[in-house]
């Protein structure tokens, strides 16, 4: 029996009591959702860009929900001490499902930045987010209808006309609970014409033994010559899953970095969708993962090039240890009309074990001969001579493996536009290249009740 049937049945069941605690906004797109799911299967592992997961075997387990919509019992000023140099005076944050913030979030941002709960703005401004809600992702991708099912908080975040943020905002994603819970969690994210900002999103789990689901997903809205910086940094456990779809459109001669780094967790699937929709537009899709151990991850992009004079840049790398798997899917469509467009692909990985497993595909589809295009990948171990050449200079083999597997990650951090967080990163991916059981240290660490 595919594993849709169960949250079928639940909402079928429920569907009064998920659009009482739910707004007419978020409500609009639930049967549009359930008509889709009702026709859909799961890929199963093996199947066309799911080499490495099942998302029958993810969803499987008997996953609660929070359809009542059960408050944290949190103070946010007291719950999270975070080692990442980004906003340590506020604070916002999405407790399992539900989004909550410290007393002074608000306090430093300018006019122009609405930015909150989800569930909160589709009650008070419906006509806003019913304008962008669902407008970016695609239904058809059963990770994005699941959460367009249940979805009922989450962040919202709008710079309007000519706003630009000075400071980076940070929000942090906490899954937490003494039983199996799957959190729900959208993000709806508008950047208007000639506007900037920078968005860094922190995965955590504070329950290392319970099984907890992350399903997520991200729309992000770009206008003409804005910038928008997207950065996302996973800290989980071996008993969290995760499944995330990004979707991102940008208008004309806008600047998006969308960068992902992974550091510990269970089972990843991450998937990025951008889709350029002006003229003279860039993006940066970067992303690295560490995995060891039995971890998995999966990655699958598609830059959909459109119009002409674009550029895209991706990277990702990946170091795949012990049993752990990963695979690679990346996809460039360059539409007949785009000339001029400009599109790179690069994914490199380093396994570093006999039992470790890394599948690749990068993919080009071009219809156009006036572009500038490449793509490649490569999969291999650290250079035996560069160790060698490190251990003559009176280096450890332990050390100089510690630094080349640094080395390797470096640009993929590099990327980020902040400089004291490519500090820290930095320091965080030495720590877990060490066998630091909690790259992030203070994060795990919270003082507070359970839910």
């Amino acid at each position: 029996m595919s594993a849709l049937k169960q949250y079928i049945d639940l909402y079928e069941a429920h569907s009064e009591l998920v659009n009482e605690y739910g707004s007419p906004a978020l409500n609009s797109l639930r049967k549009k959702a359930l008509d889709i799911l009702l026709h859909t299967r799961l890929p199963k592992k093996g199947s066309e860009n799911f080499d490495n997961i099942d998302l029958n075997d993810i969803l499987a387990p008997d996953y609660g929900i929070n359809l009542q919509r059960i408050a944290p019992d949190v103070n946010t000023d007291l719950t999270f001490r975070c080692d990442l140099p980004v906003s340590r005076q506020s604070v916002l944050m999405n407790m399992n499902d539900t989004f909550t913030a410290s007393d002074d979030a608000y306090d430093n941002l300018p006019d122009g930045v609405d930015v909150g709960s989800l569930a909160e703005f589709a009650k008070f401004n419906p006509e806003i987010v019913e304008k962008y809600y669902g407008c970016v992702a695609d239904m058809n991708n059963p990770i994005v209808a699941l959460n367009t099912l249940f979805a009922q908080d989450g962040l919202y975040l709008h710079v309007r006309k000519g706003t630009r943020l000075e400071k980076p905002l940070q929000l942090v994603n906490i899954l937490s609970s003494a039983r199996p819970l799957m959190a729900v969690r959208r993000l709806l994210i508008v950047i208007e014409e000639d506007a900037e900002a920078k968005l860094l999103v922190c995965d955590h789990s504070q329950n290392d033994d319970t099984d907890l689901l992350s399903l997520e997903t991200v729309e992000i809205s770009v206008g003409e010559h804005s910038r928008f910086d997207y950065y996302h940094i996973e800290e989980s456990s071996k008993s969290t899953k995760r499944l995330s779809a990004l979707y991102l459109n940008q208008q004309a001669s806008s600047t998006v970095t969308v960068d992902g780094i992974t550091l510990f967790n269970g089972v990843t699937r991450n998937e990025y969708y951008t889709r350029f929709e002006g003229e003279g537009a860039s993006l940066k899709l970067y992303g690295m993962g560490i995995e060891d151990d039995n971890r998995v991850i999966s990655t699958f992009s598609h830059i959909d090039h459109r119009v002409p004079e674009c550029k895209s840049d991706e990277l990702f790398k990946f170091t795949i240890d012990d049993h752990a798997s990963g695979d690679f899917t990346g996809r460039i469509h360059v539409a007949e009309g785009a000339s001029k467009t400009e599109a790179y692909q690069s994914n490199r990985n380093l396994v570093g074990s006999a039992t470790a497993k890394m599948n690749s595909k990068p993919q080009l589809e071009i219809y156009n001969d006036d572009v500038k295009c490449s793509h490649g990948c490569a999969i291999g171990q650290l250079d035996p001579m560069q160790v060698f050449y490190m251990r003559t200079r009176g280096i450890s083999e332990a050390t100089a493996k510690l630094l080349l597997r640094q080395a390797f990650m470096s640009d993929v951090i590099d990327a980020i536009d902040v400089q004291a967080l490519r500090d820290r990163l930095h320091i965080l991916t030495e720590r877990r290249f060490a066998g630091l059981q909690s790259a992030c240290g203070n994060c795990r660490h919270c003082d507070r009740k359970q839910l």
